[in-house]
């Protein structure tokens, strides 16, 4: 048994769906440790497009469990509404689905306000989705949060709920905004219950006693570092910790059950919403990218600003998180460029910084080094095998590697699972190499 994490090094879609599905036949159980439905992880399974906001993507996986830790925040009508979809694509959602119970639930109420919160910012907006997620994780911090296990006793969801309600509506009156009624929203997430009540159950307890039982688990972040509470460019940042550490309170396991980091880079960088970004191209170039790389929202629809890999950024994830493997999603969006610059430093006043700076007044003013290097002749678009690509893409990967310290073990070349090169040897000690082949038939 050897579990695996798998999270995003840079500021989120960086393609860990595709990369959780393709590997999710090897493993037992797939656990999701934080985030809302914020995240959207996009895969495709034989040309149709499946996004997944709360649930693993291991679900799209017959006979795997799928867990949502303590560490998610969790708004029913978007999980229901979830689930429904697979089930209407063929999916089976029933016991193979967990809800910790100490999974925090968004209300209402902290959608209205993290709107007003956004517009309160002005032009320094943070670019939250404005679905509740942020102000969920503040009452969970400030200890008045309502979590899944009180769907489980009526009386005392009703009181919860009845609290809350009264103080968020002297917030939400402060900026002339109507009241809302406890009971109605009682009367609603009763409805919920009904339908969450067979999926919660205590996490930590079931992993626990899954292990023993010799079972594998794949842990899916969401998100990525450069957007962790901690250690992303705060305040431009989610308000969880998709770093490896959130593994471990997002789900009560302890940190020896992590085995292996595989970490998710994209060829270039994409960044969602507000804060600084080195890397961003403002040129056709950064045009071209969006476009080739459909890069919108998964969640939102929102365009996602464009720029060159940051080696600098992605060293500091590797640091953080002790990634010892990294999967390199897009690369083919790269093929029709002529020359790719790949950043390798910062300067900040003249001085070569001697790593990531994840203050944002600083990371705003840093002059990002480039390198930059021929592109490739002829496409990676759709290669599956290591032998058949491209020598210049080849001393691309190694320069890479030197550049993070960090080796690339697989390569994404398209969207389907099968458009996937995997340097099997490396990968050999910690995955079922055939169970994944068979999933990609």
């Amino acid at each position: 048994m050897a579990n695996l994490l798998v999270l995003g090094t840079q500021w989120g879609d960086e393609g860990k769906g595709k990369i959780v599905d393709l590997l999710a036949p090897s493993f037992d159980i797939v656990a999701r440790y934080q985030g809302g439905h914020n995240a959207g992880h996009t895969v495709y399974v034989k040309g149709k497009k499946v996004v997944l906001h709360l649930i693993p993507s291991g679900i799209l996986h017959p006979k795997k469990l799928c867990v949502i830790g303590n560490g998610v925040v969790i708004d029913p009508k978007a999980l229901l509404e979830e689930v429904r979809e697979l089930k209407k694509m063929g999916s089976e959602v029933d016991d193979n689905l967990v809800i910790s119970k100490g999974a925090h639930l968004i209300f209402p109420y902290h959608s209205l306000l993290e709107k007003i919160s956004e517009e309160s910012r002005g032009a320094n907006k943070i670019g939250t989705t404005c679905r509740g997620i942020g102000p969920s994780y503040e009452d969970k911090a400030g200890r008045q949060g309502i979590r899944a296990a009180d769907l489980l006793d009526e009386s005392v969801l009703r009181q919860k709920i009845k609290e809350n309600v009264e103080e968020k509506n002297i917030q939400l009156g402060a900026y002339q905004q109507p009241k809302l009624d406890p009971d109605k929203i009682y009367d609603q997430y009763t409805a919920f219950a009904s339908r969450m009540k067979k999926h919660i159950k205590d996490v930590s307890f079931l992993l626990d006693k899954k292990m023993k039982e010799g079972k594998s688990i794949l842990f899916e972040g969401a998100q990525g570092t450069l957007l962790d509470i901690d250690h992303g460019t705060y305040p431009y940042v989610t308000s969880s910790n998709p770093t490896a550490g959130g593994v471990c309170t997002g789900l009560g396991i302890g940190p020896d059950k992590i085995h292996k980091v595989l970490g998710i880079a994209k060829a270039y960088t994409t960044r969602v919403g507000g804060g600084p970004f080195p890397t961003e191209i403002f040129d056709e170039k950064g045009k071209l990218l969006s476009e080739r790389g459909n890069e919108f929202g998964a969640t939102t629809g929102r365009p996602r600003r464009c720029g060159w890999f940051d080696a600098v950024a992605v060293s500091y994830s590797c640091r953080l998180n002790g990634i010892e493997l990294i999967a390199l999603t897009k690369p083919d969006v790269l093929d029709e460029l002529e020359e790719i610059n790949l950043c390798v430093g910062y300067k900040y006043k003249g001085e070569l910084l001697p790593s990531f700076p994840n203050e944002s007044w600083v990371l705003e003013k840093v002059e990002p080094q480039y390198k930059t290097i021929k592109g490739w002749s002829s496409p990676v678009h759709g290669k599956r095998d290591y032998s058949s690509l491209p020598v210049a893409f080849k001393d691309y990967l190694k320069l890479i590697e030197d550049l993070i310290q960090v080796r690339i073990s697989v390569v994404s070349t398209g969207t389907e699972r099968s458009d996937t090169v995997m340097r099997e040897e490396e990968l050999a000690e910690f995955l079922d190499l055939e169970k994944i082949r068979a999933g990609l038939k």
